[in-house]
């Protein structure tokens, strides 16, 4: 447990998903933005100032080039039950989310989501390459290559500054 799996590709950019109505999405349309890829959910106890932050650090960076990527994720807990429209609705209604909201992933385990297994492979945490918990977060350069990860416990707004630097923005 904890090994990394061979991950061929070399950017999340070379990565297709769904969206919450099924469709696939290409990630190469963010290149050249900045990525902050988190898993999310609407009953743990980090939702509330988790997606807080996440919208204003959206609504303060999103036109100096930063996306925020959410892929809901009901492993922990089953904190994250609800149908796909039910978490977009959650998501944005209650914390005005303007970022895409994908299908529901699978973070760990052998039917991990492709684009997860390229992230853990690229940037291991506490616990090996397994996501520990609900909101980890993933900061991801313009090329499409991890620069971090941040554990559930790590508030966006506390890497604010690592945003700042990949996106070029003056600190």
């Amino acid at each position: 447990m904890g090994a990394s799996e061979s991950v061929p590709q070399k950017s999340i950019h070379q990565f297709t998903v769904k969206d919450n109505k099924g469709q696939d999405v290409d990630l190469s349309i963010y290149e050249g933005k900045v990525l902050l890829v988190v898993n999310v959910a609407s009953k743990c106890g980090l939702t509330d100032s988790n997606y807080t932050q996440l919208t204003d650090l959206y609504s303060k960076y999103k036109d100096q080039g930063l996306e925020i990527l959410a892929f809901p994720c009901n492993q922990f807990l089953k904190q994250e039950p609800g149908t796909e429209q039910e978490v977009q609705q959650f998501a944005c209604t209650r914390y005005k989310a303007e970022y895409p909201i994908f299908r529901k992933v699978r973070v760990n385990g052998p039917k991990t989501e492709p684009v997860y297994k390229f992230l853990k492979s690229n940037k291991s945490g506490f616990l090996g390459s397994r996501i520990k918990w609900n909101f980890t977060k993933f900061l991801v350069d313009k090329n499409g290559h991890v620069l971090g990860r941040y554990g559930p416990t790590t508030a966006p707004l506390a890497i604010e500054a690592d945003i700042k630097k990949a996106l070029g923005v003056d600190t």
